[in-house]
């Protein structure tokens, strides 16, 4: 995703002869540098391990209803490990029927997730908590955040101030773009985007 349009270059401090390539070079090291694909809405699916069975911290955020739908939550999968079948007196029914261990989808309706992207699972019926989700979900920005834009506007200037880049070919080397990534993304411009990160990387 190209997080500067040619009708905002002029507005965010960059010419209007700057080269699209620049801008697509610099919303890309910003996606890296967030640990995403991108910051528009997308679909997420992402396995994290369960705290005291119930819990885990979902990586990408914001989450997004899209559609009317009531959550952010597109499907929710979870399993039980075979080490937690020690603590059950269930077990030997548990394992009888084949449920250590074995992914089950879960009612979207009883799962809750905060707006911070805390995600609790309520545990098992038979009381043998979950160990692993697998989660389906919607997130990202509908509209570009301002400060991704000066972010991205900075890293275009920072580009075009450093002559090793030689940024007037007419072809942008995204290699060489890689290659000078520390000094592009200064300071003030990680700063800019700390709040984008994702939350844990995988």
């Amino acid at each position: 995703m190209q997080y500067l349009s040619a009708a905002e270059y002029v507005s965010f401090g960059l010419g209007e002869d700057t080269a699209d390539e620049l801008v697509v070079a610099a919303s890309a090291m910003i996606d890296a540098f967030c640990r995403r694909t991108s910051l528009a809405v997308m679909q997420y699916v992402e396995r994290v391990r369960l705290r005291r069975g119930c819990e885990a911290q979902l990586s990408f955020l914001p989450l997004v209803a899209l559609g009317g739908a009531p959550s952010a939550l597109v499907n929710v999968r979870a399993r039980m490990g075979r080490a937690a079948m020690n603590v059950s007196p269930m077990a030997d029914v548990l394992c009888a029927f084949g449920l250590a261990g074995q992914w089950a989808d879960v009612d979207v309706s009883t799962v809750a997730v905060s707006e911070d992207g805390v995600f609790t699972l309520i545990p098992h019926l038979l009381g043998v908590p979950y160990v692993e989700a697998e989660v389906t979900y919607t997130s990202g920005y509908v509209d570009v955040p301002v400060p991704v834009k000066i972010a991205c506007a900075q890293i275009v200037k920072n580009a075009q101030a450093m002559p090793a880049l030689n940024v007037k070919r007419q072809a942008m080397d995204g290699m060489q773009m890689e290659y000078f990534q520390g000094a592009l993304l200064d300071a003030e411009v990680q700063r800019m985007l700390q709040p984008y990160v994702a939350e844990r990387v995988g």
